[in-house]
């Protein structure tokens, strides 16, 4: 059974059930989207790894196992998704040593904060998008994949214009270093992106 190479397309929660998200991938050379539900801070894991100038002021539990990977010479060559069982997706980590590979069992969740962060490429098989993936239209954008999934879930990464819109650049980049000390990684998001549309 032949891989199916997946990108993430973004994340999604929900503002009325609590630490639920959603982490949507899509296929790579195809029209499919995978949405998985995945914690709270796996979801912000992933939004920092994903977001180049937000940086931690002291490092997540995926940046310590990178860093401690990168020690011992250890790499993550790809992440299998690669059982569905009662809405519950179970991957792997495909690791490599010193020319030797190892396969190490994971939560999804963990195993894409992971991927990101190694840079390594993500893998299911054809029967789990054909169970839990959503067809996607050409002219369709991630919140009506995750409307149609769950009404309850929104972008995570909308911003919120008025608030912004009134600061200066200068402002904004105050605004983002204090919310990355403070640890508000969703408010940084929001405000990186108002400065990218000024750029």
């Amino acid at each position: 059974m032949g891989l199916i190479k997946l990108t993430i397309k973004g994340i999604s929660y929900s503002q009325t059930q609590s630490g639920a998200y959603a982490l949507v991938l899509s296929e790579v050379e195809g029209k499919r989207t995978l949405p998985i539900i995945i914690g709270a801070f796996e979801a912000q894991s992933i939004a920092i790894a994903l977001e180049k100038e937000i940086k931690p002021p002291r490092p997540l539990t995926h940046d310590l196992f990178k860093t401690f990977a990168d020690r011992y010479n250890i790499k993550i060559k790809q992440v299998i998704i690669h059982k569905l069982v009662d809405g519950v997706f179970f991957s792997s980590l495909l690791c490599e040593r010193d020319g030797e590979e190892e396969v190490i069992d994971t939560r999804t969740s963990d195993a894409i904060a992971l991927a990101v962060r190694f840079q390594a490429p993500i893998f299911t098989y054809e029967n789990i998008l054909d169970k839990a993936g959503i067809y996607l239209k050409i002219d369709e954008d991630l919140s009506d994949i995750i409307e149609e999934g769950d009404d309850e879930f929104e972008l995570a990464l909308d911003t919120d214009e008025n608030t912004f819109s009134d600061m200066s650049i200068n402002e904004l980049h105050n605004q983002l270093n204090d919310a990355v000390v403070n640890e508000d990684y969703e408010l940084a998001a929001k405000i990186r992106d108002e400065i990218s549309k000024r750029s």
